[in-house]
């Protein structure tokens, strides 16, 4: 009998001991801020750059771990709905590219304006969407940000125009570099420049890879972009620079696509699967965050891994609504051509067929 209740006993405290390594996260007493050195810029037109020194608080490294977290497993999570073809059409993902999106919204203000082009999903989420709304878009239902009708290169919030399906569309940057230049405009102008153009490498494909200096008149930055905060130093000193009355400036984020160009695209064709690994085992950028947190005693391995659970569970409930979620009824194809304007007739694939547009 003592022997049952010793073993009842051991069960039951060992089941009270589970919750306690939570309490003792929570618990812990974690620097409150950390400095750290991150990668001097190279400059064009500029005798001063962003700092090569910058201080992470506890709060925001937790909140940028959190952000390129869930944009990674929302990328991955969108692959799968993919190859299960529940997701059609093209779809171009941004993993490996988390800390442009991150970086980049961490230093500018939500009232400023952002536009890109195709691979915005990560934008789309650090501008404020929800996984949600991404997911339900990817799929192509009602509950999507743009109502099932965009799908991944159409994808819009306040202050944020996302995606262009037509690569030449941005092909008028000369121009408009000319024309921001000229009108001294508030303008931050920003290549992702992830090593390839679709399967070209940018040594293939270009006499000169500074893209930095592409803007020739416009002062230019060339920036660590797998860094989370070499990206926000340097977004906060272009912005700067913008609301100073100085004009535009040019900015090139050096980053790395893990994924193809789409989803069409494997990716290895023109790249070796070792080159990929390289780079994941020595420049992931939430691996660079991870280890500087955890390292200077901002945050412990456990609590990181605790907010990687909570983003596998948002993903799943909002992969779980994106795929049950209905899909928009036929006569609302015509809908939202305009933000508001009255009621008017569209015509259809031919003059017979009429569809109704509703602001």
């Amino acid at each position: 009998m003592r022997k049952m209740l010793a073993a009842v006993s051991r069960v039951l405290s060992g089941a009270a001991q589970k919750p306690a390594s939570r309490v003792l996260v929570a618990s812990r007493n974690f620097a409150n801020d950390a400095t750290f050195e991150i990668k001097k810029c190279d400059l064009h037109r500029l005798e001063e750059g962003p700092p090569v020194t910058t201080v992470l608080t506890r709060e925001d490294g937790l909140k940028y771990y959190r952000m390129m977290q869930t944009v990674r497993r929302m990328e991955l999570k969108a692959d799968q709905l993919y190859k299960q073809k529940i997701i059609r059409g093209f779809c171009h993902l941004c993993d490996g590219q988390e800390a442009c999106c991150v970086g980049l919204e961490a230093g500018i203000n939500p009232t400023d304006h952002l536009i890109t082009a195709y691979r915005a999903h990560g934008f789309t989420f650090t501008r404020g969407l929800s996984v949600r709304e991404i997911l339900t878009e990817l799929t192509g239902r009602r509950g999507g940000c743009a109502k099932g009708k965009g799908g991944s290169m159409h994808m819009y919030a306040k202050n944020f125009y996302g995606g262009n399906g037509i690569v030449g569309a941005q092909g008028q940057i000369f121009e408009a570099y000319n024309m921001a230049a000229l009108w001294k405009l508030p303008c931050i102008f920003i290549c992702e420049n992830n090593r390839y153009g679709m399967g070209t490498s940018v040594e293939r494909a270009a006499a000169s890879t500074d893209y930095y200096k592409r803007g020739d008149f416009i002062p230019g930055l060339r920036v660590d972009g797998m860094d989370v905060l070499c990206v926000r130093e340097a977004t906060k000193f272009a912005a700067a620079h913008c609301r100073s009355g100085k004009g535009p400036i040019l900015m090139e984020l050096q980053t790395y696509r893990y994924h193809g160009h789409s989803m069409s695209d494997p990716g290895v064709s023109y790249r070796t699967r070792e080159e990929i690994q390289e780079v994941r085992s020595k420049s992931d950028p939430i691996m660079l965050l991870k280890d500087r947190m955890v390292n200077n005693n901002l945050a412990s391995v456990e609590e990181l891994k605790e907010i990687d659970v909570e983003v596998r569970k948002e993903i799943e409930d909002a992969a779980q609504f994106a795929t049950s979620d209905p899909e928009p009824p036929l006569e609302e194809l015509g809908y939202h051509i305009y933000s508001n304007d009255p009621p008017f007739e569209v015509r259809g694939a031919n003059q017979w067929v009429k569809f109704k547009s509703v602001s």
